[in-house]
């Protein structure tokens, strides 16, 4: 599982020109899937997300978490998080998670997010227009595997 954290002032996301999600200050979540990917490394990090201290204290040091701070969470699914363009020029995503397994674990994540902050999502599967307005700019990976969590 991959995420990218963005601290953000301002997002959204449409679909079909009609903004289905938004959030003003907080963090937008790029969520990826990878084959064998289960509810435990999306426990993992739902947690690192709600702990992840990228918001300034009152001395401007990244210090305080979005639990801290009383953020929001714009989420958006995104497999080609997991595309691989170590054999040419056009990306394979053999390794991405089919749909109809990311998608409970998504919904799972967003879920367990949703316990401690607002979270606004886009739409699984969709073409998806998102606009961030990102804070710093402040982005983060993060990853389930390898002890990178």
């Amino acid at each position: 599982m991959r995420v990218v954290v963005q601290r953000s002032l301002s997002s959204s996301v449409s679909v079909e020109g009609k903004v289905v999600g938004k959030i003003d200050s907080g963090l937008v979540l790029l969520v990826g899937f990878k084959n064998g990917d289960t509810e435990k490394e999306v426990e993992a990090l739902a947690k690192k997300v709600l702990n992840l201290r990228i918001f300034d204290d009152e001395n401007g040091v990244m210090n305080k978490s979005i639990l801290e701070v009383g953020g929001e969470i714009l989420s958006i699914s995104q497999f080609t998080l997991y595309g691989n363009t170590k054999k040419g020029n056009r990306p394979s995503y053999i390794d991405a998670m089919k749909g109809e397994e990311a998608n409970p674990l998504y919904e799972l994540f967003n879920q367990k997010l949703r316990v401690s902050v607002p979270v606004s999502c886009g739409v699984f599967g969709a073409d998806m227009k998102v606009s961030i307005t990102n804070d710093g700019p402040i982005t983060i990976l993060l990853e389930s595997e390898e002890n990178h969590v």
